[in-house]
């Protein structure tokens, strides 16, 4: 599509993007098995600062992944989330700014923001 702008140097195996249209891929890294929605923005926050996305990610629509940030293994970043700060692995994060709302598959008491 005239639309999926990839410029990341290293992509593990089996990534698949869903709909490619006006999505924007900027990481110094993507893990292997990782799933991209459309609309997504992954990019930089300066001339330098890129994230590194783990394996088995997935990222739905909307989302915004900005900075020199990691995106830990088994993590997923809901629809228009807009993470600026790293994300654990094995957790599900949502929101502006991104928090987390489950760690291990099960949903957390209190929504926890994302440390510094």
């Amino acid at each position: 599509m005239s639309t999926l702008y990839i410029h990341t140097p290293q992509i593990g195996e089996g990534l698949f993007i869903q709909h490619g249209f006006s999505t924007i891929i900027n990481a110094a890294a993507i893990g292997k098995n990782c799933w991209i929605n459309h609309q997504v923005t992954i990019g930089f926050t300066n001339s330098t600062d890129c994230p590194t996305i783990m394996d088995n990610v997935t990222i739905y629509a909307g989302a915004k992944v900005l900075g020199g940030i990691v995106v830990g293994d088994n993590a997923i970043v809901g629809a228009n989330a807009v993470v600026v700060k790293d994300v654990p692995q094995d957790c599900t994060v949502v929101g502006i700014p991104a928090r987390i709302i489950k760690k291990n598959g099960r949903p957390i008491q209190h929504f926890e923001t994302l440390c510094d």
